[in-house]
Order: structure tokens, then C-alpha cells, then sequence
């Protein structure tokens, strides 16, 4: 092994290893275990969230296999209508082409040309990640398989009239001419304004107030010329008396009744509301229950038509109301209309006042403009039917949602779900399958054939409908149309329902819940129950920089996962400060560290340093706050490890290991590090089975660092470089060191796939393993017969021994090599056996000169004192250090103590604490102060015997 621990020199080529050989492919013989790899949208690049979520699902699929589950990560990326459309259309732009230019063939042509070349980026950056899936079932959502799926899914959903055609408000984008769903809407704080206008009372009437005008408030006067209704409270006396009545809308003049509706607040502006149901969501809930005509003043460039298209609610057209429009707002851009109506108003004396108003500004996510509530044909999905059983899955613990509150989350937004628009006004995406005939009547089928055939239209002329499908309807399909769906493949049959989805919570609605409902509807089990698509959601929280704030390339904080893993080169890293993707703060602080540690001007942490860092910070539901220090922690943790395992190959290599059924004796540290591997083996486990990574990752390290590397490989010395140490003896110690590595590596290796693979390589033949991969190897199980308690209590007495003589040696400044005469008092029988057995470790690991009991009554020399439970542990001072040092060392911490027992004494008089913490946790409190009180008379007593010396 290399002397360093170079993470690009291993990590690929091992990857290409694992991918060449199909260790990712299903293989185990037990149950199967799946987890589908939410798709990822070609047109993008990896960002920190990917990172996060791949780390966890990796840990769960890597943890599985090697329990002998028949795994499966199925991979593949999404077709991501709107944003890979634009992509390309600014790349013909670029070049003075429209897509209109070259036609609806010509353009997906582009398309399809574009996604071959750059769409592999992310599959790149998904093997770098270190990520089992199989990629020989690798699929996209716009493959031939998965457009089969889709339609099949379109087909059968109208079929049984959960899919249907109407008009109705959607987000309405005026620059890509499209409609687009609420997660593509970003809501802006803004300053605006509130007009307040006066609408004219119809046929004399007037007011409480006496006046002949109602005055409304409003953040959009410019859809007044839509407007249908006036609303106010039922319960507002002031208006009361007008409900019923009429106004005569001021610049088109038509006359809207006057309504009463609870969507009304009397205590907003003047309790009177404009209602325009076909240009704001509230007001068409409004117009459908009062049965309102629907006025769209708007073209799809949101711009003022010459004459309004008037429908029912329904959708049908309505005749009756005169559609003219006043001709000088015609063509008009509607935020020009606005100043030319608020103008015109104002010159009749109909603006009361106009006030700032803060507002809420809804805006394309892809083109920043302002999203406009309009009225067009679009297809449905009916989603009430659909989400009852959805619900009931979760209701009876079919699904399971982790953390457990995600799940009000969830029925909160199930129980008042709204029909879902799926259509979209884009070429790139699933075209819908329904044709028109001349009439306009709409036919649904898998294909025109199949519809001529269906509807015996012999040869009349069919048009095919222009609108592709909402990304979301394919990708609600995922977990069974990667499986082969509609045909029932070998694949579906075994690995459907899948067990976990892993995803953050922001697309709980938008994606799981339609998974859930898509999935039960379309497939069901051989007795004809609904299948699910998965039994577990763990839900993950947003990944934040280090103080918190969401990643943003506006706010410069973005980390590129990459850039981690492999090194950003000193160039980039000025690129990207001086383009403000990266904070001026962060830059400097990664160049200044980069220079300082890596020559070459790279600063490469490695995937296994991240990927561990992410499973330490997936603690469950919180948002991540990412820290790069806890990388650089976890890099050193890996050459913690590096290094163990040099140290052990030079100890065990072409060595007798005792594997061969040879004769051991395991000695006190054998035994204790066995034992505490059993405790680890069930910890690591546990967490796991409870998705508990932060925990998992917490038990693994403090294993791996504190217990194997700090401790054990330290008291394995004194036997592997004695000389006259019996040979069983030193056998059973190499036998353990190679053994209790190897396990070890197999505990880690979910989380950090790369080093430990590298590494068992090369100790597992020392340990009598064999195998190709550490991957396909299994899971390490605990042992309760090898639990040795009493080894373990014997070795935390050696290490508090041995740390109290190290504290004192560092608080008095003694050198590390200096050989110590210790002193012992207050000895007990079980002190006197371990000192008895443990001579050996204590003097090489603390550097002893002698040990020695003090007798009943004997005075000892002046000296600096640790404790060890009621043993008191001494070394004289004389020429060592001083007695005033070591006086004041006694104080502080016997200060220390006496802030500890005001502490737990003040809990444990709590009542509150007391009747209410578990009794388990009363009693360890109480411990605590026992031993801390004892403490404190010991030292006190220590520092009243040096004090008068």
C-alpha cells in the first residue's frame, strides 16, 4: 500500500472493476430489495441534493446486498420537457433559428441529437459518486418502453374516466406559451399597489353610506374588463342590502351583479372584491358557485384580445353576453393596459386612491416572467378517486413515511387535492395520445390505428393532439414502467413494489403522492388488490451551506459535489468567485487550504470523505447544513484508517494469523475489542434497519477511531514486540487485528465503498477471506456469546488509568518519553487484580518506570493526582513539576465538579424533569452525581494534603 491515501488513484478504476464484472446486477438469493433512483433531469449537472440523496441510497442498496438480498438500484433520467425545450432553443437561437423555423420533426430531431451528446454528463457523474446501480437496466422517461407505459397508463386512466378534457384556469407561462405546474412557480415578495376603484351602482341605488358607487380594491385593475361580479360578505351589514343588486362596470359597461360570498374579508381594503373568474384562482372557485360566465381578456401572449372569449363554467361557450372589449386596450401587453385603464379611470374620477401593498408575485421558475391564471383547454387527470386508496395506504401502514410528521404532510394536500392538469403546450415530451376528427370530437387510443379501428373512422382525416404530457405523468409511472410495464416481465413480477423512495420534501405532493395513486390504480396484485410503489418514504431535508442558507448561484454558496470529490484546480476556483457562483468568503477559504495541503493546486477530498459526511448529517427530517470542515474531518478519517491498515499489514503480512485453526491465546485486548465489535456490528445495524445514517456513522467511527485505531492497536504492541511473548499468544493478536479490520471494513463499506474495497483487498486473504469484492460479501452479524463484559470493564480501567497519568503528564508538561514512577491509593481488591494483570500494557502504554501501592496510612510525596473512579493515581512531583501548578490544576477542577453537582442536582430537583424523563434516565443522573460528589471530596482532600506539604 501506498504510504498516503490517495482517493483518485483508487476510486475509478474501482468502479470500472465493479461495472465490468455486473456486481451491481441482481444476485442475492433472498428476498428482493429495490430501490428506484428518482430520475434525474438530463438537461443538468449533479448538485449537492443529488450528492445527499445518492450517498443514502447507495448506504441502503450496498447494506442490503451484503445481507443476501436480491438488490436492485434502478437507475435512469428524466426527459424534463420545459427545461431541456429550452435548452435547445437557445442553442438555435444562439444561431438565429426558432423551433418554428424548423418545424415540430426537425426540431425533436435537435433534441434527441442534444440529449446524446450531453445527457451522459449526469450518468458521469452518478459512477464518480461511487453509485451500485445496475446500468444495464438503465432508462429514460422517453424511451420506447416508457412511451408504451405512458400511453398505456393515458389510455386505460380515460378509459375508466379518470382522464378527461376542459377548460379551466392553469399557470399560464406568456413567454414559453405553455402551462406549467406549481412546483415551476416561484413566489416573489414584492412592493406593489392597491387601487382602490369606484364601481357605479346600478339603476340609482346607493350605499348605507348614501353613495352611488362601490369602491373595490384591488392588486390587478388592468382584469377588470373581465370582471363578472362584484363580492361582498353575506354578513357584512354595510352591503347586505345590495346583494342581488347591480353595477355597471366602468369602461366596458356591462352590468355584474352584486354578490355575497364568505371568500370575502370585511376587513380588507373596503370588504368589496372584483370577481374575475377567468383570471384568478380564487375568483373561478367563486364563479363556480354562482354560477358565473367565464371572460378571458387575454391571448397566450397576455396581451388584451379585441373581443373576449366567453364560456360557462364547464367550459361550454356562452352567446348571451356581448363579448366587445373597449377597442383602445386591443393588442395592448397587460401591464400596459394597466397604466392605460388606471389612466383612464382616474380621468373619469373613478380612482379613490392607490396605496402601496406588499405582494406575493407568482414567476416562471424558467423564464421569470409573470405567471398569468388563464383559461384554456387542458387535459385532466380526476384525482379525488384516486386519492382515497393513496390515502388508505399510508392510513394503514402500507406505506410508512420516515420521518413519521411527513405523513400530515401528505393527507393535508391528499384530502383537498385538486384534478391535475397534465397537459402541456411544448413538442419535446410524450405527445398525448388522442386525435380530433374534423368536428372537433376527440378519440383516445395506444395509436391512430387503433382508434380507427376502435371508432370505425375508416379513412376521414384525423389530427393528432399537439400537447405533450405534464414530465410528472411519466415520471409518476417510474417504479413499475423501469420494470417492463404493461408487459408482466420477470422483473416486475420480483421487484414490484419497490421498498424505498428516497427524496426530499418538497416533492411529497408533486411526485410521491402521484406515484402512490398512478401506481394503485394500474397495478395490482394476482387477487386483484392495489400494489403500492414502494413501503417506505424517507424523506430528507433540503441541503444548506454551512450557516444554513439555501444553496443559490445568485448567493454564490453553491458546492459542486465534483469539485469535492476530485479537487477544483486554483483556475476554476477563481472563474467561479469572480462570476459569483461561489461566495468571495468560500473561495478563500478553499484556495488558502488548498495551497496549504496539496502542491499540485487540487484540493480532492475524495467520494468517500462526502459520501460519509452526508450519511453523519442525515439526521431524520432536518434540513442538511453542510459543512466543508466535516469533509476535511471525514478525509482524515479515512487516512486514519489508511494508515491501521499499513500498520496491520506490516504486523500480519506473510505471517502465521492463527487462521489456519492453529492455537491462539487472545489476551485482555483481544477479548475487549471482539466484544466491543459485537456491540458495533448490532449498533450499526440497528440504525441502519431505522434509517438512522447519522446514527450508523456516528457507532462506525467512534468504533473504527477511538476503540480500533487509538486504543487496541496501541495495546497490541506490547505482545507483537515482545520477543519472549508466547507465540499462540502473539498469533491470537494478529489473528484479531487482521480479523477485527476486516469486519470492520465490511461495517463501512456502505459508506465508503472505495477505500474499504482497496484495503480488503489486500487484508482479507490475512483474515482467511476470499472472494472478488467486498461488495457480494456478507454482512457482519453480532454475536452475543463473544460479549465479554468483564474484558470490557477491565479495559476501560486500564484506558482511565492510563489517560490519567497522560492528563497529568500534559497538564504539568511533562515530556512523552520520560519514564514516570506511579503511585497508587485507596486500591482495591478488583484495582490490585488489574494492576496485577494489566503490568505489562500499563507501564508501555504510559510510560512507567514503576507501579507501586501505597500502603495503608502511608504518607505519600508531594504529587501531582488523576482519579480513577475511588482509586487515586499519583506521581510525585519531585523534579517533575511545581506544587503551585499542581494546586491550581486541583482547582479547576474541583470548580469543574462543583459546577457539575449544581448542575445535576438542579435537574434532578426538577419536578418537571423528574415526573416526566424516564426512570432509567433519572437513575443515570443520579449516578452521575454520586460519582461526582465522590469526586469532589477526594480531590478537596488531595488538594488540603498537598496545600499543607
Amino acid at each position: 500500500m501506498d504510504k498516503t491515501y490517495q482517493p483518485n488513484a483508487i476510486e475509478t478504476s474501482w468502479y470500472q472493476t465493479w461495472e465490468q464484472n455486473n456486481y451491481f446486477a441482481p444476485q442475492g438469493s433472498g428476498e428482493s430489495y429495490t430501490i428506484a433512483l428518482p430520475p434525474p433531469n438530463v438537461t443538468g449537472s449533479l448538485h449537492m441534493g443529488h450528492g445527499f440523496n445518492n450517498s443514502i441510497m447507495d448506504a441502503l442498496i450496498r447494506f442490503r446486498r451484503m445481507q443476501g438480498r436480491n438488490t436492485l438500484w434502478q437507475p435512469g433520467t428524466d426527459h424534463a420537457g420545459i427545461a431541456t425545450q429550452m435548452v435547445v432553443e437557445r442553442q438555435l437561437g444562439a444561431q438565429g433559428v426558432s423551433r418554428h423555423d424548423l418545424g415540430r420533426d426537425k426540431f425533436l430531431d435537435k433534441v434527441w441529437e442534444w440529449k446524446e451528446e450531453s445527457g451522459g454528463n449526469i450518468t458521469r457523474q452518478i459512477r464518480r459518486l461511487g453509485s451500485s446501480v445496475d446500468w444495464s437496466r438503465e432508462r429514460f422517461t422517453m424511451d420506447e418502453g416508457l412511451s408504451n407505459a405512458v400511453k398505456e397508463a393515458f389510455v386505460r386512466l380515460h378509459d375508466d374516466g379518470l382522464i378527461y378534457r376542459g377548460k379551466r384556469l392553469v399557470n399560464w407561462d406568456p413567454t414559453l406559451h405553455t402551462a406549467i405546474s406549481d412546483l415551476e412557480v416561484e413566489n416573489h415578495d414584492e412592493t406593489g399597489s392597491l387601487w382602490h376603484l369606484r364601481y357605479p351602482l346600478a339603476d340609482g341605488e346607493k350605499t348605507a353610506e348614501g353613495k352611488d358607487h362601490l369602491i373595490v380594491a384591488t392588486t390587478r385593475p388592468e382584469t377588470m374588463l373581465g370582471d363578472t361580479a362584484v363580492a361582498v360578505n353575506p354578513d357584512d351589514e354595510r352591503y347586505q342590502a345590495l346583494i342581488g343588486k347591480y353595477i355597471d362596470l366602468p369602461l366596458v359597461g356591462r352590468r355584474i351583479p352584486i354578490v355575497g360570498d364568505d371568500y370575502c374579508d370585511p376587513e380588507f381594503g373596503t370588504g368589496c372584491v372584483k370577481i374575475t373568474p377567468a383570471h384568478d384562482f380564487n375568483d373561478y372557485e367563486v364563479g363556480k358557485r354562482h354560477a358565473m360566465p367565464l371572460i378571458n381578456i387575454l391571448d397566450k401572449d397576455a396581451a388584451i384580445l379585441a373581443s373576449a372569449q366567453i364560456f360557462n363554467i364547464g367550459g361550454s361557450l356562452n352567446t348571451d353576453l356581448d363579448a366587445s372589449l373597449p377597442a383602445a386596450y386591443a393588442g395592448l401587453d397587460r401591464f400596459e393596459a394597466r397604466k392605460r385603464i388606471v389612466a383612464d379611470l382616474e380621468a373619469a374620477d373613478l380612482l379613490e386612491k392607490i396605496e402601496p401593498h406588499a405582494l406575493k408575485v407568482p414567476k416562471g421558475d424558467r423564464s421569470g416572467v409573470v405567471i398569468e391564471p388563464w383559461l384554456t383547454d387542458q387535459w385532466y387527470v380526476s384525482t379525488k378517486p384516486l386519492a382515497e386508496q393513496a390515502i388508505a395506504a399510508v392510513e394503514d401502514g402500507r406505506i410508512q413515511f420516515v420521518p413519521k410528521q411527513y405523513e400530515n404532510m401528505y393527507f393535508s394536500w391528499m384530502r383537498d387535492i385538486q384534478d391535475w392538469c397534465i397537459s402541456r403546450q411544448l413538442w419535446w415530451g410524450h405527445r398525448i395520445p388522442a386525435w380530433y376528427d374534423e368536428s372537433g370530437q376527440v378519440y383516445v387510443g395506444r395509436d391512430e390505428a387503433e382508434v380507427r379501428a376502435k371508432h370505425n373512422l375508416g379513412d376521414a382525416p384525423l389530427r393528432q393532439d399537439e400537447d405533450v404530457l405534464d414530465t410528472w405523468f411519466s415520471s409518476g409511472l417510474w417504479t413499475f414502467s423501469t420494470l417492463g410495464w404493461p408487459e408482466q416481465t420477470d422483473a416486475l413480477k420480483t421487484f414490484h413494489p419497490t421498498d424505498v423512495l428516497v427524496t426530499g420534501f418538497d416533492i411529497i405532493f408533486f411526485w410521491v403522492a402521484r406515484m402512490i395513486m398512478l401506481t394503485m390504480h394500474l397495478m395490482k396484485h394476482d387477487d386483484g388488490t392495489a400494489q403500492i410503489p414502494f413501503k417506505t418514504v424517507y424523506v430528507h431535508g433540503l441541503v444548506r451551506d454551512g450557516q444554513g442558507q439555501k444553496m443559490s448561484k445568485s448567493k454564490g454558496n453553491v458546492l459542486d459535489p465534483l469539485d469535492i470529490i476530485d479537487g477544483i484546480d486554483l483556475e476554476s476556483l477563481v472563474s467561479k468567485r469572480t462570476s459569483g457562483m461561489m461566495q468571495p468568503k468560500l473561495a478563500d477559504k478553499i484556495e488558502k487550504q488548498t495551497r496549504a495541503e496539496f502542491p499540485d493546486g487540487i484540493a480532492a477530498y475524495g467520494t468517500d470523505a462526502l459520501r460519509f459526511t452526508n450519511c453523519s448529517l442525515a439526521s431524520t427530517g432536518r434540513d442538511i447544513k453542510f459543512d466543508m470542515g466535516r469533509v476535511e474531518g471525514y478525509r482524515n478519517f479515512c487516512n486514519k484508517i489508511w494508515n491501521a491498515a499499513r500498520y496491520v499489514m506490516m504486523q500480519c503480512e506473510d505471517k502465521d494469523n492463527g487462521v489456519d485453526g492453529s492455537e491462539v491465546e487472545l489476551t485482555l485486548a483481544d477479548r475487549w475489542i471482539i466484544s466491543q465489535l459485537q456491540r458495533t456490528e448490532a449498533e450499526v445495524t440497528r440504525q441502519l434497519d431505522q434509517f438512522r445514517f447519522d446514527l450508523a456513522a456516528t457507532a462506525l467511527y467512534e468504533f473504527i477511531w477511538n476503540q480500533y485505531c487509538d486504543w487496541y492497536l496501541e495495546l497490541s504492541k506490547p505482545v507483537l514486540w515482545d520477543e519472549n511473548a508466547p507465540a499462540e499468544r502473539q498469533r491470537g493478536t494478529r489473528r484479531t487485528l487482521v480479523r477485527v479490520l476486516e469486519v470492520a471494513l465490511r461495517l463501512a463499506h456502505p459508506f465508503m465503498p472505495f477505500i474499504t474495497e482497496e484495503i480488503w483487498q489486500r487484508i482479507a486473504p490475512m483474515a482467511g477471506k476470499a472472494g472478488p469484492t467486498i461488495m457480494l460479501q456478507p454482512w457482519p452479524v453480532a454475536n452475543e456469546e463473544r460479549i465479554d463484559a468483564a474484558a470490557e470493564g477491565d479495559i476501560e480501567w486500564l484506558k482511565a488509568l492510563i489517560l490519567g497519568v497522560r492528563n497529568i503528564r500534559g497538564e504539568m508538561n511533562v515530556a512523552p518519553g520520560k519514564e514516570l514512577e506511579l503511585l497508587l491509593r485507596k486500591a482495591g481488591s478488583e484495582d490490585q487484580r488489574r494492576l496485577t494483570e494489566n503490568d505489562t500494557f500499563l507501564k508501555k502504554l504510559a510510560k512507567l518506570s514503576s507501579i507501586r501501592v501505597l500502603a495503608e496510612g502511608e504518607e505519600a510525596p508531594l504529587s501531582a493526582t488523576a482519579l480513577v473512579g475511588e482509586l487515586e493515581v499519583l506521581v510525585p512531583m519531585a523534579g517533575l513539576i511545581d506544587k503551585t501548578a499542581e494546586l491550581a490544576r486541583l482547582d479547576k477542577e474541583i470548580v469543574r465538579l462543583e459546577g457539575e453537582v449544581k448542575r445535576i442536582g438542579g435537574k434532578l430537583s426538577n419536578a418537571g424533569f423528574v415526573d416526566k424523563a424516564p426512570p432509567a434516565v433519572i437513575d443515570k443522573e443520579r449516578a452521575k452525581l454520586s460519582d461526582a460528589e465522590k469526586a469532589l471530596v477526594q480531590l478537596s482532600e488531595q488538594r488540603t494534603h498537598i496545600a499543607s506539604l
